[in-house]
Order: C-alpha cells, then sequence, then structure tokens
C-alpha cells in the first residue's frame, strides 16, 4: 500500500504572521497519523497544493505516479474542492489497482479528529476493495462516481 500526498485542507497549517492557512511542503499530517496508528506504509508527497489550484497537468502527474507504481493499492490525501475531478481523471486510465481517494474538511493541524478518521477509514476500505477508483470521507465510502461534496450543506454524500 502507498499513500500520495497532494495537499489540501487535510495538510494545511496557520502561518502567524501572515494570519493565512497553507499547505506546506512536507508529509507531517499523514505520517503523524499513521504512527498513531501504529501502521507502516510508504508515504510519497507529489503537489502540496491546494485543490482548486490544481490543474490537468497536476492531474496528469498524480495520473502517471499512480500508473508507474508497483503498488497495487493506493490512497490519495486529496482536497475536498476538486476531489471527485481527479478520481474521474484516474478513473478514465482503468488501471487493474485500488485507488482511494480522502481528505478533510478541517486542517489536521487545527483539529486531527476529522483527518484521522478519514484516513484511517480509507485504509481499511482500501484493503477490503476491489480494483477501481473511490472516495471515503466523512463515513461515506464509494465508488467514486457515487459520492460528491454537497457544498451547500458541506459535507459528503451518496449521489
Amino acid at each position: 500500500m502507498l499513500i500520495l500526498s497532494t495537499g489540501g485542507t487535510f495538510n494545511k497549517r496557520y502561518n502567524p504572521i501572515s494570519g493565512e492557512l497553507f499547505v506546506p511542503g512536507d508529509n507531517d499530517a499523514v505520517e503523524t497519523i499513521l504512527k498513531s496508528l501504529v501502521i507502516e506504509i510508504d508515504v510519497q508527497g507529489i503537489l502540496y497544493k491546494d485543490s482548486l489550484e490544481m490543474k490537468d497537468t497536476d492531474r496528469s502527474l498524480l495520473a502517471d505516479t499512480i500508473a508507474k507504481s508497483d503498488e497495487k493499492v493506493i490512497i490519495v490525501v486529496h482536497g475536498t474542492d476538486t476531489m471527485d475531478l481527479s478520481a474521474d481523471f484516474i478513473a478514465g486510465l482503468a488501471l487493474q489497482k485500488t485507488v482511494v481517494f480522502t481528505g478533510a474538511m478541517i486542517p489536521f493541524s487545527i483539529n486531527p479528529i476529522e483527518a484521522t478518521a478519514n484516513l484511517a477509514m480509507a485504509i481499511g476500505f482500501a484493503c477490503r476493495s476491489c480494483s477501481g477508483v473511490y472516495i471515503v470521507m466523512q463515513g461515506i465510502c464509494g465508488q467514486y462516481n457515487y459520492v460528491r461534496k454537497n457544498r451547500e450543506c458541506g459535507k459528503f454524500e451518496y449521489v
């Protein structure tokens, strides 16, 4: 199993000088969670962006990384705003791999509960799923094209 970190709210931290949240160029949030779960899974950071800033070139880099990986099970930590677009992009490759997208609505650095729960659920779900592309968020687990962020309610749901 491999975890690919692309940034997103999951990884954001508060900058006390500027007063803004930023996506750091590290995997500290994911690595901290993995230590608390006592699980050894390789983590690779590849983008370190807010998902609203992601472009198709970034999705191509993500797709290339997934396709070239020897791992058959990959979890992608991704921003929630365009998670569905990236999942659709990866699904278009028709790889014989299990790819699970997850993220967080609240940064791990501010409140670690949601990010930890989402990543732990994604790991468990990925271990039991067949090849395909999935989204696991806020207790909702399913194929990428049946799970969406409801922006009006601020939560994920089946569609």
